[in-house]
């Protein structure tokens, strides 16, 4: 499973709305190659569907990721934070053994 708290969720659903997309289109995430801890996340919105994907659905929004990516964020929260910090999206991950310090990549 891969979660989404309430501030994601809240973000989220401003960019789809500013953005004009409908109820078709979801939240796709992935992990990459990458960073400077060795994975990156990446998140964008798409509204079709891939063979192999894994489909959530939490706190009313719908989460879509590859198999593979799916091994690195399994119960992995979606955060957003527009704080000073101004991290923007991250992820809780229980999986990752080491972070960046801007928590955009990460290593298990």
């Amino acid at each position: 499973m891969i979660f989404v708290a309430d501030s994601a969720k809240a973000k989220i659903n401003e960019l789809m709305q500013e953005a004009h997309l409908d109820s078709t289109h979801f939240v796709r995430v992935s992990v990459t190659s990458g960073g400077c801890s060795g994975l990156s996340y990446n998140m964008d919105f798409d509204n079709e569907s891939r063979e192999n994907d894994q489909v959530f659905e939490d706190n009313g929004l719908k989460v879509v990721t590859d198999l593979k990516s799916f091994l690195y964020l399994f119960n992995s929260t979606l955060e957003f934070s527009g704080g000073l910090e101004g991290k923007g999206f991250y992820f809780q991950n229980p999986n990752a053994s080491r972070t960046c310090g801007c928590g955009e990549s990460f290593a298990v």
